[in-house]
C-alpha cells in the first residue's frame, strides 16, 4: 500500500445526516461505530470517543455540522443533507 492510498483511507468521512442535532451516541451507531445506541454510550463512557480532537464523556452530546468524531482510529464528520 503506497503512503497516497493509506491517506486516503485515512481521511476522515462525511456522514449525511437529515436532522440536527444528533446526539453524539446515536451518531456513533447511524454511521455504523456501534451496533446499538446503547453500545455507542458504552464506547462514549468508556473514553474510547473523540470530538473534535477532545475525548468527550457526555453520551448524549449534540452534534452540529462539522464535528469531527474519532473512533478506532477513524474519523467521521457530521454533514447535514440539504
Amino acid at each position: 500500500m503506497t503512503s497516497a492510498s493509506s491517506s486516503a483511507a485515512d481521511a476522515p468521512r462525511p456522514v449525511l445526516v437529515r436532522e440536527m442535532p444528533i446526539e453524539l451516541c446515536q451518531f456513533l451507531k447511524f454511521a455504523g461505530m456501534a451496533a446499538s445506541g446503547g453500545e455507542g454510550k458504552q464506547l462514549v463512557a468508556e473514553g474510547k470517543v473523540t470530538v473534535n480532537g477532545v475525548a468527550e464523556s457526555r453520551k448524549r452530546r449534540k452534534l452540529a455540522a462539522g464535528d469531527q468524531v474519532t473512533f478506532a482510529g477513524r474519523t467521521l464528520v457530521v454533514q447535514v443533507t440539504s
